[in-house]
């Protein structure tokens, strides 16, 4: 019964992010909204890498390995993470550089890292809610909380790009189950999470993806704009957000 309920729970977890998109409906998705978004999703990014994302892949490398190997471990395969996506982002389209361009550009970028950071999170959520289902419920609380900025500066990136329809949903798609995907793959692969080399892995790739968003991508942006003081409520905000996800 509890497998049934993971599943579900990571399904239901991963379509939070949508939540995303009502938002940005409700708002009519202005510059100013746009670029709120943006300055949010840094400051949950640069909290989650930091917070929880490197902590946590020291954690797991230090298991196995000495301090100095897991130091060079995570720091390479942040490496590799970040090299990884800036390598992925020559293969998606540039038509110009006017800012509809970037915006698009930005939330493609984007998508790709918060798909593998959603599978991570699905195999997490999934592998607790099979031994608690109360515990794994404030995680799921927890995870959908700092999803939903993520799924505005998507969407709004998207929308202001004027992203057909069906491109939206070719995009949003992918996120939207990549939590249940990770709950999947736990669900037919439970050992993986004793593998503590292969997580702590995974997850410093992952956090290399997410300093090249937020350096490469998100910082240009908010440089560019000249509402500082909506800058600052937007990157503490997200900040907020990702400490309150982590406190539950």
């Amino acid at each position: 019964m509890n497998s049934f309920f993971g599943l579900l729970f990571t399904l239901i977890i991963g379509l939070v992010i949508l939540i995303g998109t009502v938002v940005v409906k409700l708002t009519k998705n202005n510059d100013k909204f746009v670029h709120f978004s943006i300055s949010m999703a840094l400051g949950v990014i640069a909290s989650l890498v930091m917070l929880e994302l490197l902590p946590e892949s020291i954690e797991l490398l230090f298991e196995t390995y000495n301090r100095e190997i897991t130091i060079v471990m995570v720091f390479g395969f942040s490496v590799l993470g970040l090299l990884l996506l800036m390598t992925l982002e020559n293969f998606i389209p540039h038509h110009g550089h006017g800012h509809g361009e970037e915006l698009f550009h930005l939330g493609i970028v984007s998508s790709i890292a918060i798909i593998f950071h959603n599978l991570i999170e699905g195999m997490a959520i999934y592998a607790t809610v099979t031994n608690s289902v109360s515990m794994g419920i404030l995680m799921g609380i927890g995870v959908g909380l700092h999803n939903i900025p993520m799924g505005m500066l998507i969407v709004s990136a998207l929308v202001k790009a004027r992203v057909g329809f069906l491109k939206k949903v070719v995009i949003l798609l992918p996120i939207s189950i990549s939590t249940f995907a990770g709950g999947v793959i736990m669900y037919f692969n439970s050992e993986i999470l004793t593998n503590t080399t292969l997580l702590g892995i995974i997850l410093s790739i992952t956090q290399g993806m997410l300093v090249y968003i937020a350096v490469f991508e998100l910082l240009p942006h908010i440089r560019h704009c000249n509402d500082k003081k909506s800058n600052i409520i937007g990157i503490i905000l997200g900040i907020l957000i990702t400490a309150t996800s982590l406190i539950l």
